[in-house]
């Protein structure tokens, strides 16, 4: 990334999606077609990163509340915790990149930002978790602390506490 001055915003109407392209026709049609009603609703957050004072945009992620199955956070977490059956978390439904800016680190700065809004926000959180699409974004995660559920591998939780631990 270097240093390259990047700008964090929620979508707008105004934003001009054309020239946003993922390499996956899921990501770019759900920007231009449903992020907006998201936004609307309620649903989601959508959320550009873009380098600053540009249009450019470089990739995007929705965030959103959540709930997960107590017993879906590890033992050491749950023993803290009142035994309600589910617990508030931060879903992280879709991540992002426009193709020309694969491979340069802003994969992981848009995760970081993810992270940073749902362990700063003041609202009670006990995880985050995210949706891959595929093995590779598994990976990615992974890297992260994320861990994979048997009963769901496609969807992976990250404790807050492990984000909060790390210096997030």
């Amino acid at each position: 990334m270097g240093n390259i001055d990047v700008a964090f915003s929620s979508l707008t109407k105004t934003d001009d999606l054309s020239g946003l392209s993922c390499r996956n026709q899921i990501f770019d049609s759900y920007l231009r077609d449903r992020a907006g009603q998201d936004m609307r609703r309620r649903a989601a957050t959508v959320v550009l990163l873009r380098k600053h004072d540009s249009e450019d945009i470089i990739g995007y992620y929705t965030i959103g509340s959540f709930g997960i199955a107590l017993t879906c956070l590890p033992e050491a977490q749950r023993k803290r915790l009142p035994r309600y059956p589910v617990v508030p978390a931060v879903l992280v439904g879709r991540s992002a990149l426009n193709h020309r800016h694969e491979g340069m680190g802003y994969g992981q700065l848009l995760l970081v930002d993810a992270l940073e809004r749902a362990a700063r926000r003041n609202v009670a959180v006990r995880g985050v978790v995210v949706d891959a699409i595929d093995e590779n974004a598994v990976g990615f995660y992974e890297q992260f602390g994320f861990i994979r559920r048997e009963i769901d591998p496609g969807r992976l939780i990250l404790p807050i506490e492990t984000f909060l631990n790390a210096g997030g």
